[in-house]
């Protein structure tokens, strides 16, 4: 199942949340309206969470079963929908604006994951590979206020010379907890999202000299979307518990530069799960970044490669089963 966030042209402030059929959309509200036009009776909590859900946060916060009883009766719609006669309240996904799939997560932690992203791009500023690094997944928190979705204008910010893009995956919490056993921790995923974790390299340079970061360098934009992937789509595609075999690539203006894949993940979501969880109460609709894969951003492939990002510049970060994330960079006012 995927669940997408979306507003319409005639009020783009005003979000909504649905679940992607192809190129349809359905949104929640609307979910047991169809259902019953089908034939398909719906359960009250599925009736109660139409009439009031207004995010996907809401969606999630109505608990797992509630989320897989909603995926088995979206197979249900979604195969007794004649594809000639789509419901007049079923949207075209190219007639709305994507958002990301939680505007406003609580919290966004990104980690370490990829050993090989951090040994080169470590070696390209000539330093080793320190050990604590296989002792426990690391991470830093970003910004949850400044994210952007699918298609969206990232403004370049004015404080630096050297923008970079992030080839990541990320997780979205559907289950809080605190002291959460790693072998239990994947039953708190709810999906799996693309995530670009937009840095100022030269910023990022100067605030780790001084041992406290990053911040600045990271803060002003975090790519989510395109929609959020139920752990359901992705299971012939399991490695491990929350790891999966799936291809990441990125481009920019049309010519790829990073090739990965995420079972190459050395620390995996439930891990960083049980990690952060430590004595810490996790909420629904935290997101957790997993790192950039190998070869995923212009800081480890260098300068030969691609020069920095500039204004006018495409991005597209895709993973399989995930998507394609699009953005464009924009300049600031003050750039």
């Amino acid at each position: 199942m995927k669940l997408v966030t979306y507003s319409e042209p005639k009020n783009v402030l005003r979000t909504r949340p649905a679940l992607l059929w192809g190129e349809w959309i359905l949104d929640i509200r609307e979910l047991a309206r169809v259902s019953t036009s089908l034939n398909i009776r719906p359960s009250r909590p599925i009736k109660t969470l139409s009439e009031n859900a207004s995010s996907i946060l809401d969606v999630l916060a109505k608990g797992p079963k509630l989320l897989d009883d909603i995926q088995k009766l979206s197979w249900r719609i979604f195969n007794r929908i004649d594809s000639e006669k789509i419901p007049r309240t079923m949207k075209k996904l190219s007639n709305v604006r994507v958002r990301p799939p939680i505007p406003r997560p609580p919290i966004i932690r990104d980690f370490y994951a990829f050993e090989n992203h951090v040994r080169a791009a470590r070696a390209r500023r000539g330093l080793p590979m320190p050990a604590e690094w296989y002792e426990f997944p690391a991470f830093y928190y970003s910004n949850p206020t400044m994210t952007y979705g699918q298609d969206a204008d990232v403004p370049c910010p004015s404080y630096t010379k050297a923008l970079d893009y992030e080839l990541e995956i990320a997780c979205v919490i559907g289950k809080g907890g605190i002291n959460v056993r790693e072998e239990e921790a994947e039953t708190h995923i709810a999906g799996y999202t693309i995530m670009n974790d937009w840095s100022a390299r030269d910023v990022q340079e100067r605030e780790m000299k001084i041992g406290l970061g990053p911040a600045k360098a990271k803060d002003f934009a975090t790519s989510l979307g395109p929609w959020l992937v139920t752990p359901d789509e992705l299971q012939d595609k399991k490695v491990a518990p929350a790891k999966f075999d799936l291809r990441m690539k990125a481009t920019v203006n049309g010519k790829q530069l990073s090739d990965g894949n995420m079972n190459k993940m050395h620390w995996t979501f439930s891990q960083m799960i049980a990690r952060a969880s430590q004595s810490v109460e996790l909420r629904i609709g935290e997101v957790f970044g997993s790192g950039t894969v190998g070869t995923g951003s212009l800081l480890e492939l260098g300068q030969e490669a691609h020069p920095w990002l500039k204004s006018g510049d495409h991005v597209e970060l895709e993973v399989e089963r995930l998507g394609v994330l699009r953005n464009r960079i924009i300049e600031t006012a003050e750039s």
